[in-house]
């Protein structure tokens, strides 16, 4: 059976590794400090990963602009359908007579407005993962040879405030930029790894600016219309995809007083059954149990033994909803409350709202954590 809303696909093999922008980053300001000290640009730079490798880059663009000197890298992302792919991140370095590195965001780099990133608000949007592999090439190829002198690194991308525009970090408060980004180094293909520790960043950040009510959808479809119903802030929305699981321990582990979940029949029905990660891979949809709450709700024994053959949970609810079955859907929504709040032993208020295809809500059903 099909689910009812795209996600993105679960890393495969045989597709190549990228590398992060700050992998990129930490390569182009290794590159930068080595020709400012010896006036000779390398043909390659070679860095070393947080996870215990090694690698090599080739410069891309080298200027000296006044008395600083400017490298870049061309991010790889690999087969990773990666936004920053392709961007050129660069790294400008100069003298300064304080002793110290000084880490600066150029042009293209976000600023950070809102707290909960683990980032000081006002700053670069660097990470600090990123922050430590850059300080490391710098302590590397320099050694002693900064004596009294401090050095200035900036990190800048071109065009890096047009690619911010098709990433959530407007919503999670960094503007006028992308960030520099990794924690491993790498970048892996389809990696669930990043797409489930971006959900739990949008609720860090939530969270950090007070937000007690969070909206957790499914997917793009479902955050729109959830959007359309509900007058919350952009940032109190998290498209979590099919990591309900991690998303309702991270709103219990922050404090959150109220979920609402929003989503189709296809995610609601492996929720009603206890499945907290619901990619169609590792789960499918059940008409058996579909159709046994239909036949709850009184359909007839023929409707019923058609829904248990349904194609698609779709399928399910066009037959449902041609058979005056609307019943059934307020139904699923109550076992995904249910279900939802035992997962995180009662710890927040929930709600579950589910929609059709054109956003019309079908179900609607809450409960409130003990004391709300």
């Amino acid at each position: 059976m099909t689910d009812d809303e795209e996600i993105r696909p679960i890393r495969r093999r045989g597709l190549r590794t990228g590398f992060t922008t700050g992998t990129c980053a930490a390569a182009a300001t290794k590159a930068a400090v080595l020709a400012l000290l010896s006036g000779q640009v390398p043909c390659t730079v070679t860095v070393s990963l947080p996870i215990g490798r090694e690698a090599t880059f080739s410069p891309h663009r080298v200027e000296q602009q006044g008395e600083s000197l400017l490298c870049s890298i061309i991010k790889d992302a690999g087969d990773d359908p990666d936004v920053t792919h392709g961007a050129e991140i660069c790294a400008r370095v100069w003298w300064r007579e304080s002793p110290g590195l000084e880490l600066r965001g150029g042009p293209g780099v976000g600023t950070v407005t809102r707290p909960g990133l683990g980032l000081e608000v006002g700053g670069p949007a660097i990470n600090p993962v990123p922050r430590r592999m850059i300080t490391q090439v710098v302590e590397e190829v320099c050694g002693g040879a900064l004596g009294g002198r401090g050095l200035v690194v900036e990190i800048s991308v071109p065009r890096g405030e047009e690619i911010a525009r098709k990433t959530l970090n407007a919503r999670l408060g960094i503007l006028r930029g992308i960030s520099i980004l990794g924690t491993k180094g790498i970048v892996l293909p389809y990696s669930t790894a990043s797409w489930r520790a971006s959900v739990e960043q949008a609720i860090d950040v939530a969270a950090a600016n007070g937000q007690e009510h969070i909206v957790l959808t499914t997917g793009g479809r479902s955050e729109r219309f959830a959007q359309a119903l509900l007058p919350l802030p952009d940032m109190a929305f998290v498209e979590m995809g099919i990591f309900t699981g991690h998303a309702l321990k991270r709103c219990a582990q922050r404090a959150i007083r109220r979920v609402t979940l929003g989503g189709m029949i296809g995610k609601f029905s492996k929720l009603a059954q206890g499945h907290f990660q619901t990619h169609v891979a590792g789960n499918q949809v059940d008409a058996v149990f579909l159709a046994g709450l239909a036949a709850a709700e009184g359909a007839p024994d023929a409707l019923v033994a058609e829904m248990r053959q349904a194609n698609t949970a779709r399928h399910f609810q066009e037959l449902a909803q041609a058979h005056g079955l609307r019943g059934v859907f307020p139904c699923l929504c109550r076992l995904v409350v249910e279900r939802c709040s035992g997962y995180v032993h009662g710890r927040l208020g929930v709600e579950a709202i589910m929609f059709d295809f054109d956003g019309a809500v079908l179900g609607r059903a809450a409960a409130a954590a003990p004391g709300l």
